[in-house]
């Protein structure tokens, strides 16, 4: 059986790979058969393997020959659909959704209290919101991808949640990625930062679903 069980644009499933490499400092991407492998090298996270049109086939060839607990699959498709084909020893993750966005260039308004602070280094540039402590209360980051930018690691504190901070991070990274002539937006969101997002006017590309080897 080959059917494809959902299928995603690979050129927007590139980008977000390839961005994704650089916001988190690994190596590039490797092509492989059946989408693209990047060698993270983290205890828990040794690689993972993106696949854009997951078919039974792929999962059944994948899941029997990979060994090394802490490889991820990324599969871009709903858990309900792939998961009765994962073995057991394959974890499925929360629920994920890959989202895009037509960039445009807005100042966003800063909430008093808080100061905003813009950085690039080594194609990574990071917006943060901080108090007049120096404290971090809300961040998150992107890189881009030819025209795409791909929004990473966006995350606000604890005890600075419900003030908008998050919206202001979003607004801020969309406008300077726009400035720096990107055209789309792309991340990968979990349930609760879908809610947030699409108030900004991201929308859903396809759901993701992860999956993890588990050790013996």
């Amino acid at each position: 059986m080959t059917e494809v069980l959902k299928t995603a644009h690979p050129a927007i499933v590139r980008a977000w790979v390839d961005g994704w490499v650089i916001s988190r400092n690994t190596p590039r991407p490797v092509v492989e058969p059946w989408g693209l492998r990047v060698d993270v090298g983290l205890p828990g996270h040794v690689s993972r393997h993106i696949v854009t049109a997951p078919t039974p086939g792929i999962l059944h060839h994948l899941t029997g020959t990979i060994t090394t607990p802490g490889t991820w699959l990324k599969l871009c498709t709903a858990a309900c659909a792939v998961a009765p084909l994962l073995p057991e020893r394959w974890v499925v993750q929360d629920p994920e959704f890959m989202m895009t966005v037509s960039l445009t260039r807005r100042t966003p308004q800063v909430p008093s209290g808080y100061t905003l602070a813009v950085t690039t280094r080594a194609g990574v540039t990071a917006a943060r919101l901080l108090t007049a402590a120096g404290e971090i209360a809300a961040r998150g980051q992107f890189a881009l991808a030819g025209r795409t930018a791909v929004v990473d690691k966006v995350e606000t504190a604890g005890n600075h949640r419900r003030r908008g901070l998050g919206t202001v991070v979003m607004q801020t990274l969309a406008s300077t990625a726009a400035s720096m002539g990107a055209r789309t937006g792309v991340l990968v969101a979990t349930a609760e930062g879908q809610a947030l997002y699409e108030t900004l006017g991201w929308t859903l590309h396809t759901p993701m679903t992860a999956a993890v080897l588990k050790s013996l």
